[in-house]
C-alpha cells in the first residue's frame, strides 16, 4: 500500500469509528464506584455516559474522543493529497491502521 493510499485508509478507519462511537465531545465528570466517568456532552446539551475507566486512562479516552476523529482525519486525507506526503501522518497512519478495526460492509 503506497503512502497516499495508507493516509486514506487510516482517516476511513478513523471516520467510521467515531460514526459508530457514542457521539458529542467526550469529558471526565463525577465517580462511578470510584473511577472516573467518561460522558458524552452532545452540542443539544444532552449527555449520555460512554464507559467506566480506570484513573490513569479517563482522560486519554476523554482526549481522543470522536470529536477529534473529522480533524484528525482531515489532517491525513490532506497530507495524502499534497503529492509528498507528511512523515508523522504516515507513520500515525500505520499505527492506526494497526489498531482501527476494518470496515464493515453494509447489510
Amino acid at each position: 500500500m503506497d503512502e497516499a493510499a495508507t493516509l486514506l485508509a487510516a482517516a476511513g478507519r478513523l471516520r467510521s469509528l467515531a460514526v459508530r462511537s457514542t457521539a458529542g465531545d467526550w469529558r471526565v465528570g463525577g465517580l462511578l464506584a470510584s473511577r472516573p466517568e467518561v460522558v458524552a456532552h452532545a452540542p443539544d446539551g444532552g449527555t449520555e455516559h460512554v464507559a467506566e475507566a480506570r484513573t490513569r486512562s479517563a482522560a486519554w479516552i476523554a482526549a481522543l474522543s470522536p470529536a477529534v476523529a473529522e480533524p484528525l482525519a482531515a489532517w491525513l486525507a490532506a497530507s495524502a493529497a499534497a503529492g509528498t506526503p507528511d512523515p508523522a501522518a504516515v507513520a500515525l497512519a500505520r499505527v492506526l491502521l494497526g489498531r482501527l478495526p476494518a470496515e464493515r460492509p453494509t447489510p
